[in-house]
């Protein structure tokens, strides 16, 4: 392949803000689902984070089906949710935006880390990456499920060569992080400014 497995989703990013400077939903659904085939290369270790990545992706792909115009902005799905007062549902798109921004900040601390501690284990990534990330939010359940998942993780060398195809891996996935992290800072501004930053998972 031309370039690294973060080629496409780099491109992507290009159009996720409309011109006023908003987070357009189809394109934003998008970037995240390139970053699907990246995980795929994790193999197990991170099945778990990517069926819930899928899972929350498909429900707010639906919800923007239904009625694009309506729905063209990102936000535009849970401020629909907060005043019909369904958004704490679990079944909720704002729930499904919450965890979605939540894995992807896990991801890009996991990435991160990658790059920043050529030195670390895969696994040592893996956990530093989900404890300043996911832990507090999970139960007791999840955690441990997640900690049992990490073990499974590749070998970081092998990895690395996998993902990096043509092009300069480390370059792409600074980028990668650099770029994608003020969209997720602004998905938690959002939450936060409606009181949906805080739920927790059962």
């Amino acid at each position: 392949m031309a370039g690294t497995v973060f080629t496409p989703s780099l491109e992507g990013m290009k159009h996720v803000k409309s011109e006023s400077g908003v987070i357009l939903t189809k394109p934003f659904l998008e970037v995240c689902k390139h970053i699907l085939p990246v995980l795929e290369k994790f193999g197990s270790a991170m099945a778990i984070v990517k069926a819930d990545i899928g899972g929350n992706i498909t429900r707010l792909e639906t919800k923007y089906a239904s009625d694009p115009t309506k729905y063209e902005q990102l936000h535009s799905m849970v401020k629909v949710e907060v005043s019909a007062k369904t958004a704490k549902s679990s079944s909720s798109c704002t729930n499904g935006l919450l965890w979605l921004t939540r894995a992807m900040d896990f991801l890009v601390a996991l990435f991160h880390n990658l790059v920043q501690h050529p030195d670390w284990q895969m696994s040592q990534a893996c956990n530093d990456a989900y404890s300043k990330t996911l832990k507090k939010w999970h139960g007791w359940l999840a955690s441990s499920s997640f900690s049992v998942a990490i073990k499974l993780a590749p070998d970081r060398k092998k990895f690395m060569e996998i993902i990096s195809g043509s092009g300069n891996i480390n370059a792409d996935i600074e980028k990668f992080c650099s770029t994608f992290s003020p969209l997720l800072a602004e998905n938690h501004k959002f939450l936060a400014s409606v009181g949906m930053d805080d739920l927790k998972a059962s």
